[in-house]
C-alpha cells in the first residue's frame, strides 16, 4: 500500500495590485513553494497591475506536507525584485475542501518573523531522583534554516527558555545546516505547567538578531515516558497585526488537494478487466452501457479529469483506439446535426483531448515550434481588424511618414500568410512523424463519422470531425497559449499574443473548411482567404495520408502503445563533474547536451554529437537541489550516483530557471523511482576546502545533513503510466457517482424488467454494470480494511470520502 497526496494547482490572475516602478506599473510574477522549496515560477506580465496567468501544475508530494505559500513579486531588472505579498494554505484548510478552493485572498504583508523555515533535533529528558529531578535538553543539529545573510547562510544560535530562565548556545558561523551538540539542563517544575521553548536566531554583529524559527515543547507528554527525540519544525513566533493587508491587493487561486490509499495491484485487476471487456465487447456486440453510464454521471467540472484517467488505463492495457473508437460510436448515436458533432465538452471530446496531449505532446512541438519561435523573434506589429489598428510611423531615420490603415492591413496580412502557409507546409508533412496510435485512432474516427454522414449528403464532415480535434483543440489552444503546452517558457507580450491569436483564428477557419459561417462572422480577415482556401486542400490531403496506415504497421507498434518514448527529455545545461581539477566554481560548468531514456543520462557536446559519457540510471542514489552559496547560483542540483567501484560521486547540473530545474528533478526522480538503496539524506552544499560547504564537517563520505525529497515531483502530459494510481482515480470517482450510476443504470434497462430489489437482493446478473457495483463495494471493503492497520490516516480518509 502506498499512501501519496497531489496539490492541484491554478494560479489564475491578481487583481489592484500596488505600483512598484517608477512608471505607475509593476512587472509581477508568482513563485509557489510547498513548505520550504520553491516548486513553480510563473511567467511575468509586464506593465500590469491585474496580471493573468492561468497557469496549471499537478504537484506530487508526501502525504506529511504543511503547506503552499503563493508569493507575488514585481520583477526588476537592475536591482533585486520586490515583494509585493503573499497568501498561504495550509494542508488542514485545503482538507476542509474537498472539492478544492477556489477564489480570491488577500495578499498580505511579509513579516520576517513569520518567515522561518527549517526543522531542528532535539532529545527531551527528565532525569534524577523523585525528590529533585531535573529536565534535559539536547540540542544535536538543525537543518534547512531560512537564509538571512547575504552570503546565502545565517549564524544561528539557539535560545533555550524554561521556567523563566534562559541558556543560550555557540554561534554556528555561516550554515543554514548547523551542529550543536549541546546540553542544557534546568530543575524540573513538577506542575508540569511551563513549557520548554527552543528558539533559534540568527547571529548579527551590528543589527537585530533575526528571528528563524522556535518549538514548544509540553511536558505534560513526558510524564509517562520521561523522553522524547526526534525531528521538530521550527514555527514562526508572533504574527504582527499587518497593517497593509487589503492594500495589496488579491490573487485569483484554484488549489485541490488528493489524498490517496494506493492499494497493491492485484485489488484494481477486476475493475481495470471490467471496462476492459465493456471495450473489447463493444465490437461484437451492440455495448457500451458502462461507458455510458460513466459518461452520464460524470459533472462537467470533472469531466477533463475523469477522461484523461481513463484514457491513461486503456493506454497500459493497449487498448486506447478501442475506448475511443467506442466513444465515437456511443456520440455518433446520439448526434442528429453533423454541424454539432464533437463540439460539445462529452466524455468522447475530453478523452480525445486527453489523448493527444498525452500522444502527441512531442508531436505537437515538433509541427507548431518553428513557426511559434519565429513570431516570437520578429516581434511583428501584426492587425486585419480596422477598429483595432493603431497608426504608426514608419521609414528609416530622418525619413518618418505615418502609414495608412490599409498599409498596415496589407502588411500584416503578408505578414499573417507567410506564417500560416509555413505552418500549414509543416502539418503537410508530418505524417510520417505523427504517432502511430494518434494515426490509428484518426482513421477509426474517420471511418466512423463517414458511415454515419456519407460524402454524398454531408460534405467534408468526415474530414471536418478530424480537424475538430487536431486544429481546433490541439494546434489552436497550442498556438494561443505556447507556455501553457511548453513551448516557451513566458508568455507572450500584447503584440505577440495578438499575432497568435490571429494565426489560431486562421487554423480554426482551415480546420473548418472554411465554413461561410467563419467567414461571416470575421470579415475583416478576408485577406487571408486565398491561403485559407489553399490550406482546406492541403489538409484535406493531409488527413487522406495520415489514416493510410497499414493494419501490420499498426499490430507492429501494439506493445509500444503506453507512449514509453525511448527519450524521456533532452537538452542543454551546464555540467560540473567531481571527478574534474581544480576549484569548485561556476566557470568551471561546460555547456553539454544531455538526454535522459529510461536506462540512463547521456552526455555529448551538442544534439547531434556522438555521446561522450553516461550515468545508468540504476548507480543513481539521490536527485537534490545545492545551496545558492555553493556556486552563486539558486538554480544547480546535484546528481549523487555510485561509481565503477561503489563509492558516491556527484555532478553538479546548472539550469537557467528554476522551473527548468524543477522539470529536470521531476524527470529523473521518476525514471528513478525504482531503483534501489537510495539515499534518505544527502549534503545540499560541495565539499571544498576540507569540509563541506554546509554543515561543515570535515568527512567527505559523512551522513548527510538534510533529507531527500525523492517523492516531491511535477506532473507532465508524457509521464510514465502509472495503472495502480489511475484506477484508484477512477474507483474514487465510481465511489462518488455510485447512487447515482444505480439510478441510471435502472433506468438504462427497464426493457429487460431489471427492479431494483432484484439489483439489490435478487442473483448477480453477469452484466458489465452490476459486476462494477459489486467491485467497487469489494475495493471499498478493501480500502476500509487497510485504514484500520493505518489508524494516522483512517480519520482523514473516511472524512474525504464521506464529504465526496
Amino acid at each position: 500500500m502506498a499512501r501519496r497526496s497531489s496539490v492541484f494547482i491554478r494560479v489564475v490572475e491578481g487583481k489592484n495590485l500596488p505600483a512598484k516602478d517608477i512608471t505607475g506599473s509593476s512587472d509581477p510574477y508568482c513563485i509557489v513553494k510547498i513548505d520550504d522549496e520553491t516548486i513553480i515560477r510563473t511567467a511575468t506580465v509586464w506593465k500590469t497591475l491585474s496580471p493573468f496567468w492561468g497557469e496549471e501544475y499537478k504537484v506530487h508530494l508526501p502525504p506529511n506536507f504543511h503547506s503552499v505559500s503563493f508569493y507575488v513579486m514585481d520583477e526588476d531588472a537592475l536591482s533585486r525584485d520586490d515583494v509585493i505579498g503573499k497568501v498561504c494554505l495550509t494542508r488542514i484548510v485545503l482538507a476542509e475542501y474537498p472539492k478544492g478552493f477556489n477564489g480570491w485572498l488577500n495578499l498580505t504583508e511579509i513579516d520576517p518573523d513569520e518567515e522561518v523555515q527549517g526543522e531542528i533535533h532535539l532529545k527531551i529528558e527528565i532525569f534524577g531522583s523523585d525528590l529533585a529531578r531535573k529536565l534535559r535538553c539536547i540540542v544535536f543539529e538543525a537543518r534547512d534554516l531560512a537564509r538571512k545573510d547575504r552570503n546565502g547562510a545565517s549564524d544561528p544560535f539557539v535560545r533555550v527558555h524554561y521556567n523563566g530562565k534562559i541558556q543560550e548556545s555557540m554561534v554556528v558561523k555561516k550554515s543554514c545546516y548547523p551542529r550543536w551538540n549541546e546540553v542544557f539542563e534546568f530543575d524540573l517544575d513538577e506542575s508540569f505547567n511551563e513549557k520548554l521553548t527552543i528558539e533559534v536566531w540568527d547571529w548579527d554583529l551590528v543589527s537585530k538578531n533575526d528571528f528563524l524559527g522556535k518549538v514548544l515543547i509540553n511536558l505534560n507528554g513526558l510524564q509517562q515516558d520521561l523522553q522524547e527525540e526526534g525531528w521538530f519544525r521550527l514555527s514562526p513566533g508572533k504574527s504582527k497585526a499587518c497593517m497593509d493587508e487589503g492594500n495589496l491587493g488579491s490573487l485569483q487561486l484554484q488549489v485541490r488537494l488528493r489524498d490517496e490509499t494506493v492499494l497493491p495491484s492485484d485489488y484494481y485487476k477486476p475493475l481495470v478487466q471490467v471496462l476492459c471487456q465493456e471495450v473489447k465487447a463493444s465490437h461484437k456486440e451492440k455495448s457500451g452501457h458502462l461507458i455510458t453510464l460513466i459518461d452520464e454521471t460524470t459533472s462537467a467540472e470533472c469531466r477533463q479529469e475523469v477522461a484523461a484517467n481513463l484514457v491513461k488505463i486503456f493506454l497500459g492495457q493497449g487498448l486506447a483506439k478501442d475506448f475511443l473508437d467506442l466513444l465515437f460510436r456511443l456520440e455518433l448515436d446520439k448526434t442528429n446535426e453533423p454541424n454539432t458533432l464533437f463540439r460539445s465538452n462529452s466524455l468522447a471530446s475530453k478523452s480525445m483531448e486527453s489523448f493527444l496531449k498525452l500522444a502527441g505532446t512531442q508531436y505537437l512541438h515538433s509541427v507548431v515550434g518553428p513557426t511559434i519561435n519565429r513570431i516570437f523573434e520578429e516581434k511583428k506589429y501584426i492587425e486585419l481588424d480596422p477598429s483595432k489598428v493603431e497608426i504608426k510611423e514608419a521609414g528609416c531615420s530622418g525619413l518618418h511618414r505615418i502609414q495608412t490603415e490599409s498599409e498596415i492591413i496589407l502588411q500584416s496580412a503578408q505578414h499573417l500568410q507567410s506564417y500560416l502557409a509555413e505552418l500549414l507546409i509543416a502539418i503537410a508533412k508530418s505524417v510520417k512523424i505523427c504517432p502511430v496510435t494518434i494515426r490509428a485512432t484518426f482513421r477509426q474516427l474517420y471511418k466512423r463519422v463517414e458511415e454515419r454522414f456519407p460524402e454524398n449528403e454531408h460534405m467534408n464532415v468526415k474530414f471536418i470531425a478530424v480537424t475538430s480535434f487536431l486544429c481546433l483543440r490541439f494546434f489552436s489552444p497550442a498556438i494561443m497559449s505556447p507556455k501553457l503546452f511548453h513551448l516557451r517558457e513566458k508568455h507572450a507580450d500584447a503584440r505577440t499574443s495578438r499575432t497568435l491569436l490571429l494565426l489560431a483564428k486562421a487554423i480554426q477557419n482551415v480546420g473548418n473548411m472554411d465554413a461561410p459561417s467563419s467567414r461571416a462572422k470575421e470579415s475583416w480577415m478576408a485577406p487571408l482567404q486565398p491561403t485559407i482556401q489553399q490550406g482546406v486542400s492541403q489538409l484535406k490531403e493531409f488527413i487522406i495520408k495520415l489514416i493510410d496506415i497499414e493494419e501490420k504497421e499498426e499490430l507492429d507498434l501494439q506493445q509500444s502503445l503506453n507512449l514509453q518514448s525511448l527519450t524521456v527529455k533532452e537538452g542543454q545545461l551546464m555540467v560540473y563533474k567531481t571527478k574534474c581539477k581544480g576549484y569548485l566554481l561556476s566557470s568551471s560548468f561546460k555547456k553539454l547536451y544531455l538526454s535522459l531514456t529510461i536506462d540512463a543520462l547521456s552526455f555529448a557536446k551538442t544534439q547531434f554529437s556522438k555521446k561522450s559519457s553516461f550515468i545508468p540510471l540504476s548507480r543513481i542514489r539521490a536527485l537534490e537541489k545545492v545551496e545558492e552559496k555553493s556556486f552563486g547560483n539558486s538554480n544547480v542540483m546535484q546528481i549523487i550516483y555510485t561509481d565503477e567501484n561503489g563509492g558516491l560521486e556527484a555532478l553538479y547540473l546548472q539550469c537557467k530557471c528554476v522551473n527548468e530545474l524543477n522539470q529536470w528533478l521531476s524527470a529523473l526522480r521518476k525514471v528513478c523511482v525504482n531503483n534501489s538503496d537510495m539515499l534518505g539524506s544527502y549534503h545540499p552544499g560541495v565539499y571544498k576546502g576540507e569540509k563541506w560547504s554546509c554543515c561543515h564537517q570535515k568527512d567527505k563520505g559523512v551522513t548527510g545533513c538534510d533529507k531527500t525529497r525523492h517523492e516531491v515531483t511535477l506532473q507532465e502530459w508524457n509521464d510514465f503510466l502509472n495503472p495502480d494510481l489511475e484506477a484508484q482515480l477512477i474507483f474514487r470517482h465510481l465511489i462518488g457517482v455510485r447512487e447515482v450510476m444505480r439510478e441510471k443504470y435502472l433506468e438504462l434497462t427497464k426493457h429487460d424488467n431489471i427492479s431494483k430489489s432484484s439489483l439489490t437482493t435478487g442473483p448477480a446478473r453477469n452484466d458489465s454494470a452490476t459486476q462494477l457495483f459489486q467491485i467497487l463495494k469489494d475495493l471499498e471493503a478493501a480500502h476500509d480494511s487497510f485504514l484500520a492497520d493505518s489508524p494516522n490516516f483512517a480519520d482523514q480518509e473516511k472524512k474525504y470520502l464521506l464529504e465526496m
